[in-house]
């Protein structure tokens, strides 16, 4: 049994929401759990059922080094190799419990009854419908629709996190039941809601390929009879320190092109897709057609996401995680409410990368030096890396494998990445916000699920933005009514942009 190569990277996103932590403490508590997987034969039988093992699986692997898989019949034990080979091309190191180990905490899918005595959560679905209890069993159901079983996975390895540590999380108790409607963000919902077959999203963008473009993807590939234009565009290859949170890749992935990744993935659907390795200024500079009829948006930064709205598409669904919460917004331009810029209007003096780096990397007075750095793209040299191993009291050898590498590299993988916190045993947090898997890919299906609503007619959501926190029990109240900006700073104020858009859409109004 090994910890996974990027635990590093899982320690950044776990010292956000823990307190007291400490990197050596965090592992030797991963080290003591084993998490158990328990199936039946009802589970594997059903496409909701599947789904869910395959997400509860990807998520899971990311962080605990040990996982138990119980299949409860003949038929689930058939379908054990399937979520080994997954466990396994996360971290080939994981350790898949055969022996009677002490379970920690147990997720259960299927219709079977679970022995396991240990804290353990029930999980299932019903089409539209995501559910979870720790009572008893709720079962899978046999449509099309992934979305409240991918839900529900998200849901469970959120419990087993705040199980597991729950002596460091505030207001971290389990959920006892939730039956949440994927379709309305409501819960109680009486039925699984309609079907998605056939359905056709035109053409449609997805902008951004991390975390949550992983999730969205996911769902995507799962949804019913896709039709339609789906146009992938991000510039960037897949880290190492991805796979954390990545539920699409697995390690023969590093060093690949994040929408060759996304592509394969889609490949057994009826969707036309396309891949753009480029940044979204350079794709849309270099398309002949100016109309985009649905972006979604899996950025990570407000500026892009600004971006994205200044081309003006016809409609945008955009998706986030914070430190404590996730969720997904929905814009037109000529409603009357907020646009996606709204949302993202800086607030006071914003720095830039250059100054964020030099304080981070713990070296203010270099801030010069790292934005020459960043404009030449030239290499960091021994003296650099030293005077950062000697600003965090770390010894330089740790870092000199980084020494010709970009700063920007070197400072994704030794600071984002967690290297400096796990040297300075979790002294040294990393400051920028890196989420936890099951947060990122919940995020990633609710931006699939409102695409693919607002495409067949079914989003009649009047609020803006909706969002969930996983780190405490689930609330009633989702929805959250973002006001538009009334400062007259934001595009959607300026007649120039409302008279574009609405020649562009031949409207006066957005549908």
């Amino acid at each position: 049994m090994a910890m996974a190569n990027f635990v590093d990277r899982a320690a950044s996103a776990a010292s956000r929401v823990l307190t007291n932590f400490k990197m050596s403490a965090f592992e030797d508590r991963l080290a003591a759990q084993v998490i158990g997987v328990s199936f039946d034969g009802a589970a594997v039988q059903s496409r909701e059922g599947r789904a869910s093992l395959d997400m509860i699986i990807r998520l899971l692997s990311r962080l605990y080094p040990t996982i138990a898989l119980r299949p409860l019949d003949a038929k689930a034990k058939n379908h054990v190799p399937i979520l080994e080979f997954l466990a396994k091309s996360i971290n080939p190191e994981i350790e898949l419990a055969k022996t009677r180990k002490a379970v920690a905490v147990s997720v259960v899918v299927g219709s079977s009854p679970s022995r396991i005595k240990c804290p353990t959560f029930f999980i299932g679905s019903d089409g539209w419908r995501a559910k979870l209890s720790s009572r008893g069993l709720v079962g899978s159901g046999k449509s099309m629709n992934p979305f409240g079983a991918g839900a529900a996975s998200c849901f469970a390895a959120a419990n087993v996190f705040r199980t597991v540590f729950a002596d460091q999380l505030e207001q971290g108790d389990a959920d006892e039941l939730i039956d949440l409607s994927m379709l309305t963000y409501a819960q109680g919902t009486p039925d699984s809601g309609p079907g998605l077959e056939g359905t056709d999203i035109g053409e449609t963008h997805l902008v951004g390929l991390g975390a949550i473009g992983n999730g969205a993807i996911w769902a995507l590939a799962r949804t019913a009879s896709l039709k339609g234009s789906l146009r992938l565009v991000d510039d960037e290859e897949v880290d190492l320190s991805n796979l954390q949170r990545y539920v699409l890749a697995g390690q023969c992935d590093v060093g690949s092109p994040k929408v060759d990744l996304a592509r394969a993935a889609l490949a057994d659907t009826a969707l036309e897709v396309s891949a753009h390795c480029a940044k979204w200024d350079v794709y849309v500079s270099d398309r002949n057609d100016w109309m985009f009829e649905r972006v979604a948006v899996a950025l990570d930064n407000a500026p892009d996401r600004i971006a994205v709205q200044g081309a003006l598409p016809k409609w945008i669904v955009n998706a986030w995680t914070q430190e404590l919460d996730l969720g997904v917004s929905r814009h037109s331009f000529d409603d009357g409410r907020a646009c996606l810029a709204c949302l993202y209007l800086p607030h006071g003096k914003i720095k830039d990368d250059d100054e964020k780096m030099a304080e981070e990397l713990k070296m203010p007075e270099a801030q010069q030096e790292i934005r020459d750095l960043l404009q030449t793209n030239r290499p960091v040299d021994v003296g650099f890396v030293e005077r950062v191993a000697k600003a965090f009291d770390i010894p330089s050898e740790a870092l000199k494998e980084f020494v010709g590498q970009s700063v920007r590299s070197f400072h994704q993988r030794a600071i984002c990445g967690g290297i400096v916190m796990r040297l300075t045993d979790g002294a040294q947090p990393v400051r920028a916000v890196v989420p936890m898997a099951f947060q990122s890919a919940l995020a990633g299906i609710m931006l699939a699920a409102d695409l693919v609503k607002h495409a067949s007619g079914l989003l009649n959501l009047q609020t803006t933005s909706t969002r969930i926190n996983l780190l405490r029990p689930l609330a009633l109240h989702l929805h959250d009514p973002k006001a538009k900006d009334t400062s007259g700073r934001c595009i959607c104020a300026d007649e120039d942009f409302l008279a574009a858009y609405r020649r562009k859409y031949r409207s006066c109004r957005a549908p």
